[in-house]
Order: structure tokens, then C-alpha cells, then sequence
């Protein structure tokens, strides 16, 4: 290969010539951790290079090596963390073009900066936004963190961004860059241009396991006054069945001493984990635990649609009694109408 410009070089030739440049023994580990077809584009790609310049050599060489720099800086520190120290070594415009081709293929999420700040101090941030900024940027937190934040807010707030987290759908990537540039500018150019899917029901149930109960209740309350249908599909994602392991035994018999039918509990058991079934078996009479094996086993394959319904039957109660305060509930949340054998 003539030499050439590192600039000028396409991905895959610069990842064949770092290969030949590490050698036959450390090419074959990189090879292991890679798909069939790359492992041919790449095979083929060294195949097509008769010959490397030095110069060509060292310069992809040593773009890998700040690369790699730059991935160990992004662990320990974060994004901003690795910048600052790649542009005191690199300057300004390496340290921005070394950062970006990392951030590409790690698809660095939008207010990476702040997901390590604590919760009180994003509070400060962000408290006297619009309702729909703050709640586009609980969206994109871990869901402990949007816990703790949202827990904070003022109680006539809570819900209101709740709500419209829940109802998020696709957001311009300029609304969040301009959002993103006011609360820090130096992350700005990571964003991505394509049409981000945030929020969502499922966002939100997140969110809602992470905070106090008293929160959780005053938002449920709230949204059920405003939204009944949003409110029950939020409530339904709440608790699952496969949760009931999380329970002790003493909240599972309380459960199971309520008016469930028998069948309800044989077919919710039928689409559910062998350590759910221990569970519950394990919480009834030997006798009952006997009919409900028999009635699993004698009532052939069921439809999803039918073990989901008598698992909501059984989760509608567990929620009542956590409602109640006679049991606590360790919190958690998951589709087809396929058959269960």
C-alpha cells in the first residue's frame, strides 16, 4: 500500500493494517470477539495489502492508541472528564476528532454529563424549567437517578411531569441539543442527527419503581384524576407476576388467602418461571398444591392472552394489599397471544 494520508483511509483498511500491525498471535485473539462476516471483510481487506508504509503503520497505530486512551478516560471520568485531559494532550481539534469516532461507536447518550451528578444538585439545574424540559431530561437519566430528582420537585409538579414523560414520543435532536447546550455546552457536538425514541409508559413505570411510595402515590392519584387510561396502563406495568418472587412468605399467603379462583392461580402458574411455581406451591396446603399440579397438567397448552389475564387478576390483588398496607411489595416490571405448552 502506497503511502497514504490516515485521513484517507476507510475503517476497514485502517483495521487490517492495525491487524497486520499487532502480528499473527494478537490478530487471532481480536478475531474471536468478532462476527463471521467482519472476520471475512477484514480477512479479505489483509489479503488486498501487498505492503504498508512505516508511516502509514505508526499513524494508525497511534490512533488506536489514543482511542483506546480515550475509552479508559471516558470510564473513569466520563466524557468530559476525557476531553479535558485528551485536549491538554492532544489540543483542541485532535481531542474533539478522537472523542467523536469514540462516542460514534459507543452511541453516547444525550446528557451523558450529568449522569453521574447526584440527584440534588441536576435538582438545581433544572427545578425552575418547563415542565416538558424537565421531563425530557428525566427521560434520558437512569431511572434511580429520575427517581430521586422527580421525588424532589415540588408535589404539584410531580405528576404533571410524570404524565408528560409517559407520553414522550420522538423529540427533534435539536430541541435536545438546544436543551443540552443550556444546561452544558461542552457536549453539545456529540449528539447524534437521527430522531431519538425517549419516555414512553415504560419510562415512566421505571421512574415510578425508583421513587418513595408516597411520590408513587400522589402521581398515580394525580394522573387517575387526569388520564384514567394512561393511569391504568401505568399501574398494570407497575407490578408483574414474576415479581411475586420478590415477596416473603408470609405477603404471599396473605395474597393467596384472598377470593382467587383456583383455575386463575393453575393457569398464571402455567406461563410463569419454575421458581415462581416453587413459590406459590409452596405457600399453600399440600392438598391445594396437589389439585393446582393436576389442574396444570390436565388443562393442555393456553393461549398468552389467557395466563396474562389470570396473572393480572392475581398481580390486581397483591396491589389492592399493598394499597392496604397489609403486605409490602419490593418493586419491578414485562408480551403475543402465543401458547404456552
Amino acid at each position: 500500500m502506497a503511502a497514504a494520508t490516515i485521513s484517507e483511509l476507510i475503517g476497514r483498511e485502517k483495521a487490517a493494517i492495525l491487524l497486520i500491525a499487532l502480528g499473527p498471535e494478537k490478530s487471532a485473539l481480536v478475531f474471536k470477539h468478532l462476527k463471521e462476516d467482519e472476520i471475512e471483510a477484514l480477512t479479505l481487506e489483509i489479503a488486498n495489502i501487498s505492503s504498508v508504509m512505516p508511516e502509514t503503520k505508526e499513524a494508525v497505530l497511534e490512533e488506536f492508541y489514543q482511542i483506546c486512551l480515550a475509552q479508559q478516560y471516558i470510564a473513569e471520568g466520563g466524557i468530559g472528564y476525557a476531553k479535558q485531559i485528551l485536549e491538554k494532550a492532544l489540543g483542541a481539534d485532535k481531542a474533539f476528532d478522537v472523542i467523536s469516532k469514540l462516542t460514534v461507536s459507543l452511541q453516547v447518550r444525550p446528557f451523558d454529563f450529568i449522569r453521574k451528578t447526584d440527584a440534588s444538585q441536576i435538582l438545581n439545574f433544572i427545578q425552575n424549567e418547563h415542565p416538558q424540559t424537565i421531563a425530557l431530561i428525566l427521560s434520558y437519566l437512569k431511572a434511580n437517578q429520575a427517581g430521586d430528582v422527580l421525588s424532589q420537585l415540588p408535589t404539584d409538579k410531580q405528576a404533571d411531569i410524570a404524565r408528560r414523560i409517559a407520553l414522550m414520543g420522538r423529540t427533534s435532536p435539536d430541541v435536545i441539543k438546544e436543551v443540552e447546550r443550556a444546561l452544558e455546552k461542552r457536549v453539545s457536538a456529540l449528539m447524534t442527527e437521527d430522531f431519538t425514541v425517549i419516555g414512553g409508559v415504560d419510562a415512566v413505570v421505571e421512574i415510578l419503581n425508583a421513587v418513595d411510595r408516597t411520590t408513587e402515590k400522589n402521581i398515580m392519584e394525580t394522573l387517575e384524576m387526569e388520564d384514567a387510561e394512561l393511569a391504568d396502563e401505568v399501574k398494570r406495568k407497575m407490578f408483574v407476576f414474576e415479581d411475586i418472587a420478590s415477596l416473603d412468605n408470609r405477603s404471599i399467603q396473605t395474597v393467596l388467602r384472598q377470593s382467587i379462583d383456583n383455575r386463575d392461580i393453575a393457569i398464571a402458574l402455567k406461563g410463569s418461571t419454575a421458581e415462581v411455581q416453587n413459590i406459590i406451591l409452596s405457600n399453600v396446603s399440600k392438598r391445594l398444591a396437589d389439585m393446582i399440579r393436576e389442574d396444570m397438567e390436565y388443562m393442555g397448552p393456553v393461549r398468552r392472552s389467557d395466563v396474562e389475564e389470570s396473572q393480572q387478576k392475581i398481580v390486581n390483588v397483591i396491589r389492592r394489599l399493598q394499597d392496604t398496607g397489609e403486605i409490602i411489595v419490593a418493586r419491578g416490571g414485562g408480551g403475543g397471544d402465543e401458547i404456552i405448552a
